[in-house]
């Protein structure tokens, strides 16, 4: 499974750097509403992937951990309006999200570095906030499974 993931991980960052979403120029361009190139392709992609998803669902797919494809519905609640707020003013300072950063690391962009190291820093950020709330966390492997804090974080 390992070596699969690697394989359409690296497959992913070819298609995201040649779309160039990996170039910090293309992002701000987008977020300026000086270029519509990066939501016409984020429109592809939900065009695509919604009804594929939605007719994988339905045809129950197997997962290959063994369980039915079962893609997590929830409602808006406060907190993912100001998790998409954190999310989007610093993909706008970065001009980068995590998929894309990587694919400027592995381009061999300096920034991409600085982008990595925050995300980095960001997660550990969310895993104390996470540890001082004992909130549980919910995987997102597509099986709505939850595991208690310890198991999905690590005994600290």
């Amino acid at each position: 499974m390992n070596i699969i993931g690697l394989v359409f991980g690296a497959m992913f960052g070819f298609v995201l750097a040649a779309g160039r979403l990996h170039d910090y120029d293309t992002i701000h361009a987008t977020l300026r509403l000086e270029s519509f190139y990066v939501f016409g392709l984020m429109g592809l992609a939900i065009g695509i992937s919604a009804p594929l998803l939605w007719l994988l669902e339905r045809r129950q797919l197997a997962t290959p951990y063994g369980g039915v494809l079962s893609l997590a519905r929830s409602k808006v609640e406060r907190h993912h309006v100001y998790g998409g707020a954190l999310f989007g003013a610093g993909w706008s300072i970065a001009g980068t999200c995590p998929a894309p950063a990587l694919a400027m690391l592995a381009s061999g962009a300096g920034y991409g570095a600085i982008a990595v190291v925050g995300l980095f820093i960001g997660l550990m950020a969310r895993d104390q906030q996470v540890q001082r709330s004992h909130s549980v966390i919910l995987e997102g492997d597509g099986e709505r499974s939850s595991l208690p804090m310890t198991k999905t974080l690590g005994a600290r």
